[in-house]
């Protein structure tokens, strides 16, 4: 089952039946083609997603990015002539609006980290279901963040190593840039908890709270929230050992 890293889970997102004012356009990105076409059949049995391009390696992905401006890219990370993480950074400039979700069969933590990084989204193994894709593209399409359960363990333990490796004690503390509610709302998008769970944590409204986090990525001009976390333990504001 996919997990949702931030504010933000599959379940949150809009059911298949939801209606939006214009589907979901995807790139699909893989330099297998009998995946992508695979992948290319399932998601024309969703109603509010539309393939709108396919790209077999990198270097072509970011063509059909600039020329299409998906809503989202499905990208695999080791392909060849150009690998998906050097393409993801392409992508964020020719397409800044796009959101890319690396989809692969590297559960390697340097592949991950890198890919956040990079300006990734989400996160996800091959090993998940048809259904868990689609999820995972409305809910990234909603501005949520995906990734594996297995990756977000690997994620959180090198946030941890992280802030070993500075050999201080961290405490929350006020950013310059950043409020205290703003600080409270980045410390429970660290611990994994979806925009309903912050909401009753912090006794606002789920509104509030995807306002905050919209903020908080303005602020620390950052694609994604999983790369605020990043941001956050290695400028020294977060504790993720002390809970």
């Amino acid at each position: 089952m996919v997990n949702g890293f931030g504010p933000g889970t599959a379940a949150d997102g809009p059911a298949p039946g939801d209606h939006r004012a214009e589907p979901i356009r995807v790139l699909v990105v893989d330099d297998h083609e009998l995946f992508r076409r695979g992948l290319e059949i399932v998601l024309a049995h969703e109603p509010d997603i539309l393939v709108v391009g396919e790209a077999g390696d990198g270097s072509e992905a970011v063509e059909k990015a600039a020329d299409l401006l998906p809503d989202i890219v499905l990208m695999d990370v080791r392909m060849p002539r150009r690998g998906g993480i050097e393409a993801c950074t392409a992508i964020k400039e020719v397409a800044p609006s796009a959101r890319i979700i690396m989809l692969t069969i590297s559960d390697e933590e340097a592949d991950l980290y890198e890919a956040i990084k990079a300006g990734a989204t989400g996160y996800l193994l091959k090993e998940i279901s048809t259904d868990e894709v689609t999820a995972a593209i409305r809910a990234v399409a909603d501005g949520q963040s995906q990734i594996s359960p297995s990756m977000a363990v690997k994620l959180l333990t090198e946030f941890k190593a992280m802030v070993q490796r500075t050999g201080e004690e961290q405490r929350l503390v006020p950013a310059p840039r950043l409020t205290a509610r703003e600080l409270e709302v980045l410390k429970l998008v660290a611990t994994g908890r979806n925009n309903r769970e912050i909401a009753r944590d912090l006794y606002i409204s789920e509104n509030t709270v995807k306002n905050h986090v919209r903020n908080i990525l303005e602020k620390l001009q950052l694609h994604s929230r999983m790369e605020a976390v990043v941001y956050a333990v290695r400028e020294k504001i977060l504790d993720l050992e002390g809970g």
